[in-house]
């Protein structure tokens, strides 16, 4: 009986050791802890001191030092033009510099695609996507587009003819075309406010990857109404030429990617693409 009594005497000192041995480990832990945020909360009051010494003493730009960059002239707005030299996996077509810093947010601009199957025409109003609208005159001066084939057609789903890759040129298809990009990239803008569709029949918008402010040179040309994340944006509205669009959709794509999407059966090249001033 003894023996019995002394093993359960014994296992509960064990079980009483292993949990003061835990309960010591965590105070230890709640110790580092805290003198980590202790060391952080430290650091924050010294930022904080700093920043109000600084503002007491005054900047640089107040005693003649470095000036903070000048606001935009009236009727235009600054862009962020982020320069991309293919190292994400992209092929980039190096334009050799970057659109205009400060660019109009003002006026209307006409885009014209001169495809082999036809011109096919559209609106920008450049106080809705102003960067885009001056990315667009910008890569067009440099002929960027001249010579690529849309390569893509999607007819499941979401009803779109996707160009704009610069390296979609030459005779058939690769697997890498919708690859192919400038030099830099920008933010998106003008996204969708409409609920359904977010994107009607004759939008002409941008492509991009799921990452925000990834837009280049691809766009993509509505045909029927679609109804697509809010996440690119809206460079403007097919005016003429969507019936040329329908009936390469009509004509369907070879389904390279899915049932419903891949290139377009029938080929669309844009001869050149230009961008003038609306009359």
């Amino acid at each position: 009986m003894s023996s019995i009594k002394d093993r359960q005497r014994a296992a509960a000192r064990a079980r009483l050791e292993k949990e003061m041995a835990e309960r010591a480990a965590a105070a230890k832990k709640r110790r580092q802890r805290q003198a980590i945020i202790g060391s952080a909360l430290a650091v924050v009051v010294i930022a904080g001191a700093a920043v109000w010494i600084v503002a007491a003493l005054g900047s640089d730009d107040d005693k003649g030092g470095t000036k903070a960059a000048a606001p935009p002239p009236p009727g235009t707005v600054a862009c962020n033009w982020i320069p991309d030299d293919g190292s994400g996996g992209g092929k980039v077509k190096d334009t050799g510099g970057l659109p205009p810093n400060n660019v109009p947010n003002t006026g209307k601009s006409t885009l014209t695609m001169d495809t082999n199957l036809g011109a096919i025409t559209a609106a920008v109003d450049l106080s809705k996507s102003p960067c885009t609208g001056a990315a667009f005159t910008y890569l067009a001066s440099k002929k960027f587009w001249d010579n690529s084939k849309c390569h893509r057609l999607t007819t499941e789903g979401i009803k779109v003819l996707q160009c704009g890759d610069p390296m979609a040129s030459g005779k058939g298809y690769r697997d890498t075309d919708g690859q192919g990009g400038p030099n830099f990239k920008y933010p998106e803008e003008n996204l969708p406010t409409n609920a359904k569709p977010t994107y009607p029949k004759g939008t002409i918008a941008m492509a991009k990857t799921q990452a925000p402010s990834t837009t280049g040179s691809q766009f993509f040309i509505v045909y029927a109404d679609t109804d697509l994340p809010a996440d690119y944006t809206v460079l403007g509205t097919i005016t003429k030429g969507l019936d040329i669009v329908e009936n390469v959709a009509k004509a369907g794509s070879d389904d390279a990617n899915a049932k419903g999407d891949g290139h377009p059966k029938r080929e669309v090249t844009i001869k050149t693409l230009t961008m003038a001033a609306a009359q």
